[in-house]
């Protein structure tokens, strides 16, 4: 499966759920009055928002390498995601913020809380379902790595930040929740403005982890290490080459590339030296379709 077709389904997995979450939060939130709930719709529409932007950088990233761009333009999936991670995230933080502290101030009760709660606790579901379709989708890209490590490690910024967006949903989720039911208990609308502002503190701290996971991409980032390390093995394997002295990688959205400084084996001319050289580069793309450039400079130690 590729990387490509995880991140797509990914992304549509949680566009549906975002999408009609929102509209019913929305409806909810007129109903109610609750500021935590006008707070998790405002959020919702910003994940949908978020999707949409993830979309258009898969796209953006997937057009060929011109004159001005001659490695492509595959980094733009980062710039997106980082947009994503950094503003969408931030604004739908800072308005659940300023929504509570208004809700505070003002001391607005609740109308109709049932309605809050069944709709909160529907949207948990969908949410949960969004979250498990692309952990399954993460599941197929990762072996044996563990999920916190695969977070870690991956150069996926599309994935990590629908991973982010939907375990932010599930924790705002349950702080609306909470927040409203405190407030039906109690009889104080107090716990709902907390609700907000709490919803709002969460999704500023995870716009800025994501920001500084995808900062590394956006700036220059080597492959994972599983895949350097499997392209010195292949390098090494290869009969033209003796030893690989240097490797350089560079991640580029989906592609990769590569530069290599290798000790070859010894050859009777300088055209078979090329012939070596350009089989092994043929060989390494082949082995691994996501590397599109290799500057290859040959030694004899």
């Amino acid at each position: 499966m590729s990387h490509q077709n995880a991140s797509i389904k990914s992304i549509f997995f949680a566009l549906s759920a975002n999408l009609g979450i929102a509209i019913i939060k929305t409806i909810a939130a007129i109903i109610t009055g609750s500021g935590a709930m006008l707070a998790e719709s405002i959020h919702s529409f910003a994940d949908c928002g978020n999707q949409g932007l993830l979309f258009l950088g898969l796209k953006s990233s997937a057009k060929n390498p011109d004159q001005e761009h001659p490695m492509g333009y595959g980094m733009e999936i980062y710039f997106w995601s980082f947009i994503v991670a950094l503003i969408l995230f931030s604004m739908g933080g800072l308005f659940s913020i300023y929504e509570g502290i208004h809700k505070l101030e003002s001391h607005e009760g609740l109308t109709n809380p049932t309605i809050a709660i069944i709709v909160l606790s529907v949207s948990l579901v969908l949410e949960f379902a969004s979250l498990y379709g692309c952990v399954t989708q993460i599941n197929k890209l990762r072996r044996k790595e563990s999920l916190w490590n695969w977070f870690k490690n991956s150069r996926q910024s599309e994935l990590i930040v629908v991973l982010g967006e939907d375990i932010a949903a599930l924790l705002g989720l349950l702080f609306a929740l909470f927040s409203v039911v405190l407030s039906v208990i109690t009889g104080d609308p107090v716990f709902d403005a907390i609700g907000s502002i709490g919803i709002g503190v969460l999704l500023v701290i995870v716009s800025i982890f994501l920001g500084i996971k995808i900062k590394s991409l956006l700036i220059g980032q080597s492959t994972d290490n599983e895949t350097r390390e499997s392209i010195i093995l292949f390098l090494e394997a290869r009969p033209e080459i003796d030893k690989v002295l240097n490797l350089i990688t560079l991640q580029l959205g989906p592609q990769i590339m590569i530069a290599l400084k290798a000790k070859m084996t010894n050859v009777e001319s300088a055209n078979q030296l090329i012939t070596n050289i350009n089989t092994c580069e043929a060989e390494l793309k082949k082995s691994n379709p996501a590397i599109r450039w290799v500057f290859f400079e040959p030694d004899f130690e």
